[in-house]
C-alpha cells in the first residue's frame, strides 16, 4: 500500500503541476487504500480535482471531513463501502460510481439520490429522474405522513424547555419511524432513515418558525449504529479470460423511475405467478491451530536436573514400545475402516454431459456468458415422483427449476435489482381449511436469498412465489434447511450473523407466520451451514472466511436465550503452513452420519475428516480442537474461492469442480479399499474434464469455474454451476448402475 503524500498526488494527478491547487484529475485506484490511508488535511488541498478515481481500493466509507468545492465525477467502484451517507459533504457530485461494493443496498442507493443534490448520473446511467422524484415527491408524501403522526399524538410543552424538547423529540423520531408507511419494503430502511431526519426538520420548524427546513439537512448519524468489521475482499489475480472471478461480487441495481413502483414484493394474502420459462440453449490475530492428535500416545518431555544422570533404556523396553505401537496403530486402521462401512459397497459411475444451459442470461440473451451462477439443489422426492430429476439453480436476477432429462426450464422466477447467491427445499405442510391437522399434506416449498437481504418462499408446484420477510440487512450468503423439520430455516449473511427462522406451513391461501428463534454470531461472513444428519435439531457446523465454527443450536426454554457464540473452533493440518493464510473453509458437506468433507481454496487437497472423534477431543472443554483428519485427496491447485463442493451420501462420492470447468470425483467406497494411511494424497477415481460447449460462429467456450455442484440421491444426474452463465447436466451411463 503506497502512502498518500504530497509527491504522490502530484504523480497521479493530471495535469502535471508543481501544486496540489492545480490538479483537476487523479488516479488512486487499486492500491488497496482504507480510510485512515487517506489524510484530509492533505487531500483538501485538491481544491480544482474534478475527477477522482478510487476503485479497487478497501474503503468502507469516505473521509467525512473532506470537502472537494469543485469534484463531479467519483469512481467507488470494488470497494467495500457500506456507509453512504459519509459522502454527504460533495454536494457538487454530478456523477458517481458505486458499482462492486459488497454491502451496498437498494436503500443506499435512494439514500445517495438524497444526500447528493446534484447527481444525475449513478454506475453510467442517468437517475435525474428518479432523483427528483425522492427529492420532491417522495419526501412530500413522508411529511404529509410525519405530520398526521405529530397532530394525532404531540404538542409543545408548556413553557418549552432544552430537556423537554429533547426528551420530545426522541419520542417523536420512534414514534414517527414506527408508525409513517410508504414505498417498497426493499427501501423501508431508507424510509426509516429518511423520516428521522424529516421529523427532526418538522420538530425544529415548529420551535423556530423563522427558520425553514432544509431537506438536504445533513442526516444524523443512526441511532445505536454499529459498524460492523468487514472483512477484506479477497483478490483474485489477473486473468486474461473474460468472465470475472467467482467473488460474489454485487452489482447495484437500476434504479426504477419511482420508488414507489409495483415489485416483486409478496404479502401473506397477495399471490404472484411465475413466469415460465422453456429456455434451453444447447451450449454453458486468527486462532493458533493445533497439531493433529498423535497415533500412539507421547510422554511430556522434561528437562533433566543439572547434574542428574540419564537412564538408558533396555532393549525388552524400546522392544515393548515398538509393539505396543504397533498394536495401536492396528486398532487405528481396524477403526478407522469402520468409519467408512457406512458408505455401502458401490461400484463407480460413468457420467457424461448431457445438456449445456444458458437459462439465467440478462434479457435472455444468447451473449451473455457473464451472470454468474452460485447455488443449486434437487427438489425432495416426497411431494411429487419427479423430484429426482428436476433441479432448482439460482444467479443474477433469477431462479430456474429445470427438468434434468429434457434439460427443459420447468419454472422461472425473476426479481429485478436482485442478485440471488443461495437456495434451499423443503417439505412443509399445507392445510386445506378449517385449520383442521387431518386436512394437512406435504407440499416441496423454495427458499431463495441474495443481496436484498430478503428470503423469497416459492411454490414451484403451483406456480406461486406466496411471500418474502427480511432476514438481514446485509446480503445473504446462504440458507439451509432442518431436514428432521422442514419449517426451521437457518440463513447466513455478511452482517457476520446465522439466524434460526421457523416459517410454519402454509394454508390454502398461503398465508404463513416466521418467527426468529435464534440468532448466531459468527466472527466473519458464513459460507456454508452443515447440520449434521444424526443431531440437526441440536448441532451446527459452519464454514466461513475466518475457519470452521461448531454450534450448539438446541433451542432452550428461556425464550431471552437466543443469542449464542460459537461452541469450538475446529482446525486443520494445513493453518500450520505460513506461506498463505488457509483458514477460508470454502467447501463443506456430510459424507455419512459422522464423515465430513471440507476444503481450503489455497490448500490443493480435500480433507474427509470425523466429527464424533473430532468434538471428542474437549477434556478441558477448549475453544480450538484439531479434526480428525482420516483421508486426504487430492484436489487441483488453485486461487479461485468459493469453488463449493457437495457429497452424495448414498453412493459414496465427493464432488467438487476447479477453475477450467472440471469436476474432480471420489468414490470413497473404492478408494478406502487403498493405503489411505500413507500419508499421501489420494488421487481422484475420475476428472470429468469440461465438455467444451460450441457457440454459434465463436467456436468453444473455454472452462470457467465451476461455482457449484449437486447430485440427486441416485446419482442419475450430476449438476455443474459456472461463472460464465452455464448451468451444465451430467448424466449416469446406464450400464455402469449401483451394484
Amino acid at each position: 500500500m503506497a502512502k498518500i503524500t504530497e509527491k504522490l498526488l502530484l504523480e497521479k494527478g493530471s495535469p502535471k503541476a508543481t501544486k496540489l491547487e492545480q490538479i483537476k484529475t487523479l488516479n488512486l485506484s487499486k492500491l488497496t487504500l482504507k480510510l485512515e490511508d487517506l489524510p484530509v488535511p492533505l487531500l483538501s488541498r485538491l481544491s480544482a480535482l474534478e475527477r477522482w478515481d478510487l476503485s479497487g481500493n478497501r474503503l468502507e466509507e469516505f473521509p467525512r471531513r473532506l470537502e472537494l468545492p469543485a469534484l463531479r465525477h467519483l469512481d467507488l467502484s470494488d470497494n467495500q463501502m457500506e456507509d453512504v451517507t459519509s459522502l454527504e459533504a460533495l454536494s457538487g457530485l454530478e456523477e458517481l460510481k458505486l458499482e462492486d461494493n459488497l454491502y451496498m443496498t437498494v436503500s443506499d442507493n435512494y439514500k445517495l439520490m438524497v444526500l447528493l443534490p446534484k447527481l444525475r448520473m449513478y454506475n453510467g446511467k442517468d437517475v435525474t429522474s428518479s432523483a427528483n422524484h425522492l427529492r420532491f415527491v417522495y419526501n412530500a408524501n413522508l411529511r404529509t405522513r410525519i405530520v398526521a403522526v405529530w397532530e394525532k399524538h404531540f404538542r409543545l410543552p408548556d413553557p418549552v424547555t432544552t430537556e423537554k424538547l429533547s426528551a420530545l423529540s426522541k419520542d417523536f423520531v420512534i414514534a414517527a419511524c414506527q408508525q409513517v408507511r410508504f414505498g417498497p419494503s426493499s427501501v423501508c430502511d431508507f424510509t426509516k432513515w429518511r423520516v428521522a431526519i424529516m421529523a427532526k426538520e418538522y420538530l425544529v420548524s415548529l420551535t423556530e418558525p423563522t427558520k425553514e427546513p432544509e431537506i438536504q439537512d445533513s442526516p444524523e448519524p443512526k441511532e445505536t449504529q454499529v459498524v460492523p468489521v468487514t472483512p477484506t475482499k479477497r483478490k483474485q489475480p489477473p486473468s486474461e479470460r473474460i468472465s470475472p472471478t467467482p467473488c460474489k461480487k454485487l452489482r447495484n441495481s437500476d434504479l426504477p423511475e419511482s420508488p414507489a413502483e409495483s415489485s416483486p414484493r409478496k404479502s401473506n394474502r397477495k399471490v404472484q405467478k411465475l413466469t415460465e420459462s422453456s429456455i434451453a440453449v444447447r451450449m454453458s490475530p486468527r486462532k493458533k491451530s493445533q497439531p493433529p492428535p498423535n497415533l500412539t500416545p507421547v510422554r511430556e518431555a522434561t528437562t533433566p536436573r543439572r547434574g542428574a544422570k540419564l537412564q538408558p533404556i533396555r532393549e525388552e523396553e524400546v522392544e515393548g514400545i515398538k509393539q505396543k505401537k504397533k498394536k495401536e496403530e492396528g486398532l487405528q486402521k481396524e477403526d478407522v475402516m469402520s468409519s467408512f462401512k457406512s458408505c455401502g459397497n458401490t461400484q463407480p459411475v460413468s457420467l457424461k454431459p448431457l445438456h449445456v444451459l444458458q437459462c439465467h442470461s440478462k434479457k435472455d440473451s444468447r451473449e451473455d456468458f457473464s451472470t454468474q451462477l452460485w447455488a443449486c439443489a434437487f427438489q425432495p422426492q416426497t411431494e411429487t415422483g419427479s423430484g429426482g430429476r428436476l433441479v432448482a439453480t439460482c444467479g443474477g436476477d433469477s431462479l430456474c427449476v429445470i427438468d434434468c432429462e429434457t434439460g427443459m426450464v420447468m419454472k422461472k422466477y425473476k426479481v429485478s435489482g436482485e442478485e440471488f447467491f443461495s437456495l434451499a427445499w423443503s417439505t412443509v405442510l399445507m392445510t386445506r381449511g378449517g385449520g383442521r391437522s387431518s386436512s394437512a399434506q406435504p407440499c416441496d416449498v423454495l427458499a431463495a436469498g441474495g443481496r436484498r437481504g430478503l428470503v423469497k418462499l416459492i411454490h414451484p408446484r403451483n406456480n406461486v412465489a406466496f411471500g418474502e420477510f427480511r432476514a438481514s440487512r446485509k446480503s445473504l450468503s446462504v440458507l439451509r434447511f432442518n431436514p428432521r423439520q422442514g419449517n426451521f430455516l437457518f440463513t447466513g449473511s455478511y452482517d457476520n450473523k446465522i439466524v434460526m427462522w421457523d416459517i410454519g406451513g402454509v394454508d390454502s391461501q398461503y398465508n404463513y407466520k416466521v418467527i426468529q428463534l435464534l440468532v448466531l454470531e459468527v466472527s466473519s461472513p458464513p459460507l456454508h451451514l452443515c447440520l449434521p444428519p444424526s443431531s440437526p435439531s441440536s448441532h451446527l457446523l459452519t464454514a466461513s472466511e475466518e475457519g470452521l465454527y461448531f454450534y450448539k443450536t438446541q433451542l432452550e426454554t428461556k425464550s431471552s436465550n437466543k443469542s449464542r457464540s460459537k461452541e469450538m473452533e475446529i482446525t486443520f493440518p494445513v493453518y500450520e503452513k505460513k506461506d498463505h493464510d488457509y483458514h477460508t473453509v470454502d467447501g463443506l458437506s456430510f459424507l455419512t452420519d459422522d464423515l465430513v468433507a471440507s476444503k481450503n481454496y489455497l490448500h490443493s487437497s480435500i480433507y474427509l475428516w470425523s466429527l464424533s472423534r473430532t468434538t471428542a477431543q474437549r477434556p478441558d472443554k477448549s475453544l480450538s480442537v484439531s479434526a480428525v483428519v482420516l483421508m486426504e485427496l487430492q484436489w487441483t491447485s488453485t486461487e479461485v474461492p468459493y469453488l463449493a463442493l457437495n457429497t452424495c451420501p448414498g453412493l459414496g462420492y465427493i464432488v467438487c469442480g476447479d477453475d477450467k470447468g472440471r469436476l474432480w470425483t471420489y468414490h470413497i467406497t473404492n478408494l478406502q479399499k487403498n493405503n489411505f494411511l500413507s500419508g499421501k494424497p489420494i488421487q481422484p477415481t475420475q476428472v470429468l474434464d469440461w465438455p467444451s460447449p460450441m457457440r454459434k460462429g465463436l467456436g468453444g467456450v473455454e472452462g470457467p469455474s465451476i461455482n457449484s455442484v449437486a447430485m440427486d440421491p441416485e446419482l442419475q444426474y450430476l449438476v455443474a454451476l459456472s461463472d460464465k452463465n452455464m448451468v451444465i447436466v451430467w448424466k449416469r451411463e446406464e450400464d455402469m448402475r449401483k451394484c
